[in-house]
């Protein structure tokens, strides 16, 4: 043999041979799995770990792990059962409805056991998909409980799919207890679902590692007995040493007690006014009409947390104060439990871990109130079902108040109340729209989170924030004012940002001047007799009104055309200098394009024949 070198022995060509050949068979092995005749893909390195989870049902009988390749805008999704009896399922939907939603499921007809994409119509009835967008690639039991592994893209261009995009999806689960011949006799009204909210996008940037000097501050509730009704909102004060100095928070995590981890649904940090020098100790129902209304004070957002959410970390050059004087003593936890089961003498001591250190770093972070002004000025007619309210941070105001080279938003936190459906911030700059801030397009109040960016935004001088709230009223026959109630309505975008600045609020409302020409306007078209006496209060004129189309639409109207009053508020509560009553409404002539997905161009990645389920193996399951 001297094809390749004159000292190359056969043997040696013999070696080669076996190696190359046991390598391939290695490769072959590892990227070939047989999945009822479809081969299933290995995952790129982005998807491993799994470094996501939240338990999906009350008694912790099922959980979802996940991660992200925003690379090849896919979702990676491990479904986990400790008994997954018949089968399983999970779904998408715009705000947790059976119907109409996007559905995968593993099923068995007595015989074999499948996997596909199918979903549900008006009535809740399940139809196989004819795109299967949902690829198995795992599926195995173990003594710990069942796995099933698989993958979708973002968006499949399937009008049946739902879109995974930035902000809340919205879960539903459940397991089949009996064998099932064909999906069309499955009727997700017929099951014992559930709910749940989750952030399945995530920032691809790692969090940094803690400071070497770090310590820790525990803001626990006090072994708490849950209550045995399904929602609570349990408040605890918490006091800081009283010559504490400043430190920089800068990070913090959720210590939820072991057991509880299904139950415990959101927590939050309140600081109490840097001002108050005496706050009553309280523990006990947030509702309670023995609750201290000192305690109403404290509202300055310190740290938030929900089910599903991962430890929140600071960027390396910026910290939250805690300690000092400009920072408050008194902390209010704020504990929120969802018992659906009504589980009795469960008791709790979960809360926040503060990670702080006293090593101050380069710049203070802050928290601006963004959106519009808590006030019955504003409101949302009844019987809506889209209704837009719009709230501004105009570039006056930025002029005003932020340094030359502006501020950095790394986090923000949706807020709306009971009505709230979608919340944006877009940043304007030069009357064009250039980059989204925050979106949430499935908002829930029930999942209020503080999310970290993908990417910091640069909010310069003379730039402005407009955040946009959509609510529905069907269900209500009097108009929703703004105010704090439960049952009242806010539009607010709590924004994150460094370095820290005087700014604390910069939000609108309509000018009230401009809202009495409406009632007016209204209330002589219906042939209503105005009022010459004393004026009635906003609330009254609202609820006085004959609502119907024409009165909606011409409140619409006033909301986006008439001038607005600007609440361009220090940190003290007062107004920067400055005349800020009947300012023009920022002009918006560029909207943002929003970028085209994969299968929008011709590059869907190609699947399962149309409308063939996978077959699960027996020894799989």
């Amino acid at each position: 043999m001297r094809l390749l070198s004159k000292d190359l022995r056969l043997q040696d060509v013999t070696l080669m041979y076996l190696t190359l050949l046991a390598t391939l068979l290695v490769i072959l092995v590892a990227s070939y799995q047989t999945t009822g005749g479809h081969s299933a893909q290995a995952l790129p390195p982005l998807a491993y770990p799994l470094a996501y989870h939240i338990p999906l049902d009350p008694s912790g009988q099922l959980e979802l792990s996940w991660n992200v390749s925003r690379a090849q805008q896919e979702v990676y999704m491990e479904l986990w059962a400790k008994e997954p009896k018949r089968g399983i399922l999970l779904g998408m939907s715009d705000r947790g409805e059976l119907t109409d939603a996007d559905l995968v499921l593993l099923w068995n007809d007595g015989a074999r056991s499948y996997f596909g994409d199918a979903w549900s119509d008006s009535q809740g009835v399940v139809t196989l998909d004819r795109q299967q967008d949902y690829q198995l690639l795992e599926a195995h039991h173990t003594p710990k409980g069942f796995y099933l592994l698989f993958k979708r893209p973002f968006s499949t261009c399937d009008p049946h799919d739902f879109l995974i995009e930035e902000g809340t999806v919205h879960l539903i689960y459940a397991t089949l207890d009996q064998p099932i011949s064909s999906l069309s006799q499955l009727n997700l009204s017929l099951l014992q679902t559930g709910v749940q909210r989750v952030l399945l996008l995530r920032p691809d940037t790692p969090s940094p590692p803690l400071p070497a000097d770090g310590r820790q501050l525990d803001v626990l509730a006090p072994d708490v007995t849950i209550p045995g009704q399904e929602t609570t909102y349990w408040c605890h004060m918490f006091e800081l040493p009283q010559d504490m100095p400043k430190n920089h928070i800068v990070m913090y995590e959720a210590m939820v007690t072991p057991g509880n981890e299904a139950i415990v649904h959101h927590m939050e940090v309140f600081e109490c006014a840097p001002d108050m020098d005496r706050v009553p100790a309280y523990s006990g129902s947030c509702d309670s009409k023995m609750k201290p209304p000192e305690l109403n004070l404290c509202r300055h957002v310190l740290a938030a947390w929900a089910l599903g959410a991962e430890p929140f970390s600071y960027p390396t050059d910026a910290g939250m104060p805690l300690g000092g004087k400009s920072s408050s003593r008194f902390l209010r936890l704020e504990v929120h439990y969802h018992n659906p089961l009504l589980i009795s003498g469960r008791r709790d001591s979960s809360g926040i871990r503060l990670h702080y250190t006293p090593r101050l770093r380069r710049f203070d972070a802050g928290i601006m109130e963004l959106g519009l002004v808590y006030t019955p000025i504003m409101a949302i007619p009844p019987r809506q079902s889209t209704y837009l309210l719009t709230g501004y941070c105009t570039a006056k105001c930025t002029q005003t108040a932020l340094p030359p080279g502006g501020i950095f938003i790394f986090a923000s936190q949706l807020h709306t109340h009971l009505a709230g459906r979608a919340v944006q911030t877009v940043l304007v700059r030069g009357g064009r729209e250039v980059e989204m801030v925050q979106e949430d397009k499935h908002f829930s109040t029930h999942y209020q989170i503080i999310r970290t960016l993908e990417n910091m935004v640069n909010v310069l001088p003379g730039d402005a924030l407009i955040t946009k709230c959509t609510y529905n009223t069907e269900d209500r026959n009097k108009p929703t004012v703004g105010g704090f109630g439960i049952e009242e309505e806010m539009c607010v975008n709590y924004v994150h940002y460094y370095p820290r600045t005087q700014l604390e609020l910069c939000k609108s409302h309509v000018d009230p001047g401009y809202l009495q020409k409406y009632f007016s306007l209204i209330n002589r078209f219906h042939g209503d007799d105005t009022c010459t006496c004393a004026q009635p209060d906003v609330m009254e004129q609202y609820n006085s009104l004959h609502w119907d189309a024409f009165s909606a639409e011409v409140l619409d109207s006033l909301y986006t055309t008439s001038p607005i009053s600007m609440h361009c508020n220090q940190s003290t509560a007062k107004l920067f200098p400055g005349d800020w009553d009947r300012q023009e409404l920022p002009q918006v002539t560029s909207r943002l394009q929003r970028p085209l997905y994969p299968c929008e161009v011709g590059g869907r990645p190609a699947t399962p024949p149309s409308g063939t389920p996978m077959e699960v193996k027996p020894d799989q399951w």
